[in-house]
């Protein structure tokens, strides 16, 4: 069983990028083979472990909060929630442990970053991409993509898969690995500029910076890649117009008047939203639905949002673009509390014994945990695709690759 459930995730970043039904398929099946497995097998050792005590209970406290405030249907659809944490679970402790599995997951990673990086060159430099798509309307590149996608999934697909390669060559190939190393940075860097999307470059900024500081020695070439990327930037006028107007003056203009930016008014919103229901919030997908009322049209003047519709019903979305603020609108200020306690438990576990210059792999997968859960961010809803499987790919990747697994495991043995 275990080896087929390993040939459904094996292509999970393909199936990320151009068949998203499919991917919440196979993590759906692969939580339910994980039960089935643990029943067959009796193996429930897993269940001993922090984190899945807090997600149990943040479960239980949205499953309550749904019932309450929406209803059957709503507490039905919060139950479901739980197949993400099982699908982390079997990530972590049935198809992930051994390590060559890893490695086949981090050469297909690999594969679609290098993908990502071509199909967002190709379609810079002809104008349309492989499927005759031209650029997003606000300027960002497509990629191999038909949606403004790419720079997510080159972010979560190149700092666990093209990271970990390039620091390796960086630091163990003389200088033919260096010259390598830097060329991939570097390459990687520009491509990111060119994407023009906010929240991926940044991310890639931090991780470099990261990298930075726990790697001296990898420090020059992390600075030259920035200053590459600070190139471009400058340069974007001239190479790519629309580029430069979103990652600076759309930039600048967001922060200047942030309340009355399109993520000001949903942070706000949702923020009236907890203000209102603190302790149970609005159950599942609460967001969504209770956007459009005009009860919560209103300010947030204990944060110095002066009182007002901000937006009103024109400015809504499906989620309010952070994971906080959704699990808030979800369950309320407990829920916000039990999701901060499981994120800080999947970091312990992922950085546990971390050795940057031994690990870099394990390094670049706690650094993109690390950074997909930053709570001062816009992002994307982990309630859908492919949200939810880049992030919670990434979780149970970390997890599996950390020796309290290992750990974990042979306790399970012995017992």
């Amino acid at each position: 069983m275990r080896r087929g459930v390993t040939g459904l995730v094996i292509p999970m970043p393909l199936l990320l990028l151009y068949a998203l039904a499919p991917a919440e398929v196979v993590m759906t099946v692969v939580a339910v083979l994980f039960v089935v497995h643990c029943l067959l097998c009796r193996d429930w050792g897993w269940l001993r472990q922090a984190w899945v005590v807090v997600a149990a209970l943040l479960c239980g406290d949205i499953v309550v909060a749904s019932g309450v405030m929406g209803g059957i249907h709503a507490g039905v659809q919060a139950l479901c929630f739980v197949r993400y944490f099982l699908f982390v679970a079997a990530l972590q402790v049935w198809i992930l442990p051994d390590a060559r599995t890893r490695r086949m997951l981090g050469q297909a990673y690999a594969a679609v970053a290098v993908w990502l990086v071509a199909g967002c060159w190709q379609q810079y430099l002809c104008g349309r991409n492989f499927m005759g798509y031209g650029r997003w309307a606000d300027g960002a590149l497509l990629g191999p993509l038909w949606a403004p996608r790419a720079g997510h999934a080159l972010v979560m697909t190149a700092l666990p898969a093209l990271f970990p390669l390039a620091m390796t060559l960086s630091m163990r190939e003389g200088r033919r690995g260096r010259t390598m190393a830097a060329a991939i940075l570097m390459g990687l860097m520009l491509t990111m500029v060119l994407v023009a999307q906010r929240m991926p470059l940044l991310h890639f900024l931090m991780a470099m910076g990261i990298v930075g500081v726990l790697i001296p020695r990898l420090r020059g070439r992390m600075l030259v890649a920035a200053g590459l990327g600070a190139v471009g930037v400058v340069l974007s006028p001239l190479l790519a117009p629309q580029a430069y107007q979103k990652l600076v003056v759309n930039f600048i203009a967001h922060l200047h008047g942030f309340a009355d930016s399109p993520y000001g008014m949903l942070f706000i919103r949702a923020g009236v939203m907890i203000w209102h229901h603190p302790w149970l919030g609005l159950g599942f997908d609460g967001f969504r639905h209770a956007c459009p009322d005009p009860a919560y049209f209103h300010g947030l003047p204990w944060l110095g949002v002066a009182e007002g519709a901000h937006g009103e019903a024109a400015g809504c979305n499906l989620h309010p673009h952070n994971y906080y603020l959704l699990i808030g609108t979800m369950g309320g200020l407990p829920a916000i509390g039990l999701y901060v306690a499981l994120v800080l438990c999947w970091l312990r576990v992922a950085c546990t014994e971390l050795s940057p210059a031994r690990d870099p792999g394990r390094m670049m997968l706690a650094i993109t945990c690390f950074l997909v859960f930053w709570p001062i961010q816009s992002s994307s809803s982990f309630l859908t695709q492919p949200t939810a499987g880049w992030l919670f790919m990434a979780v149970g990747w970390a997890l599996a690759a950390s020796p309290v697994t290992n750990r974990l495991q042979r306790v399970g043995a012995g017992g």
